[in-house]
């Protein structure tokens, strides 16, 4: 996806996923806290300001001015929503916002401190709505728990498809913090920010400072590579990525699926091409038998065209595809040169 139209489609996408959050946020969402509360653990913090509704299994932490009680530690709410807190006993917490359950806290404390400034942090969410758009096996919202990186959410999502682009696009809200990588880049609205990340790396281990923590509401998408097919009595079927900007012909495809079998009837061959607005494709001979000898014009394909090389015998491959739509490409392999 590229442009700036592509940027307000996942900008509304991730709008969608926080609408029940978008009240009362004027004071900041979330401000990156790089220690946690427990300083010699090292765990990364979001301060949250009033709209985050706590629920079962949140955990937090509290800094509280001259409460010693609270330093260095953390506090989970129970399965019934209650959290047990020194000084002040027993709080239902679930169904409170991290504002309601710090106006609470200050004044019940007030009782054993002047002026105690209590501060909340969620350490860890029960629950972190990600996104997952694309080439992957189970798109759709995640429920994440705890902290996992961008592998551990791919996964969850059924991991990426054969047909999956060599990088993917994370997208985050500015108020969640910046995004650590590298050429990460405001978009229009000034609301999100949003980088690439090459997805081989990740997937074979070989960057991982690009598998970062993902963050509630990231949005990651997962474009679909850009294909060319070549089906039937070939050495090696299947489909084959193309960049961006490279033009590939009908030649070049069949060199990259290493020639005919001895099977192969070429004078008969087709392409098989989308056309706009229609479930059908275009069927468009090609004569492959003179475009080898070179006594036939070459012809370009295009994204997503199936050439089909059919055998002596007749047309079957082409009928399958005539007969059962489409679904003769399902788990044809994707090769990546």
């Amino acid at each position: 996806m590229k442009g700036s139209l592509a940027q307000h489609l996942v900008a509304s996408l991730v709008c969608l996923c926080t609408l029940q959050l978008a009240q009362g946020q004027t004071d900041g969402f979330a401000t990156r806290s790089e220690k946690g509360p427990l300083g010699s653990s090292g765990q990364s913090t979001w301060r949250y300001g009033g709209s985050y509704e706590l629920g079962p299994e949140d955990v937090l932490a509290f800094h509280v001015r001259d409460g010693e009680e609270f330093a260095n530690r953390q506090f989970r709410i129970d399965g019934n929503g209650y959290l047990y807190l020194p000084l002040v006993g027993r709080v239902r917490a679930a169904g409170m916002t991290v504002e309601e359950l710090r106006t609470y806290l200050d004044g019940r404390l007030r009782e054993y401190i002047r002026e105690p400034e209590v501060v909340v942090e969620v350490v860890q969410f029960r629950s972190q709505p990600v996104s997952v758009f694309g080439a992957v096996n189970n798109p759709g919202v995640i429920q994440v728990e705890g902290r996992k990186t961008l592998l551990e959410v791919l996964s969850m999502a059924g991991g990426v498809r054969q047909d999956a682009a060599d990088k993917m696009k994370i997208t985050r809200r500015v108020d969640m913090g910046p995004l650590p990588l590298p050429g990460a880049q405001l978009d229009e609205t000034r609301q999100f920010e949003i980088a690439e990340v090459d997805l081989s790396s990740i997937l074979e281990a070989r960057n991982p400072a690009a598998n970062i923590l993902v963050k509630p509401f990231d949005v990651i998408t997962v474009p679909r590579a850009r294909l060319v097919y070549v089906i039937g009595e070939v050495n090696r079927p299947g489909g084959f990525v193309i960049d961006d900007d490279e033009r590939i012909s009908a030649l070049t495809a069949l060199s990259l699926a290493q020639g005919f079998t001895k099977l192969a009837k070429p004078a008969k061959a087709r392409i098989l091409r989308v056309q706009p607005q229609q479930t059908s494709r275009l069927e468009i001979p090609v004569d492959l038998e003179k475009i080898v000898r070179g006594r036939g014009e070459d012809i370009p394909l295009q994204p997503d065209d199936i050439l089909v090389v059919p055998s002596s015998s007749g047309r079957q491959v082409l009928d399958r595809i005539t007969n059962t739509g489409l679904g003769i490409l399902t788990g044809v392999i994707v090769w990546r040169r």
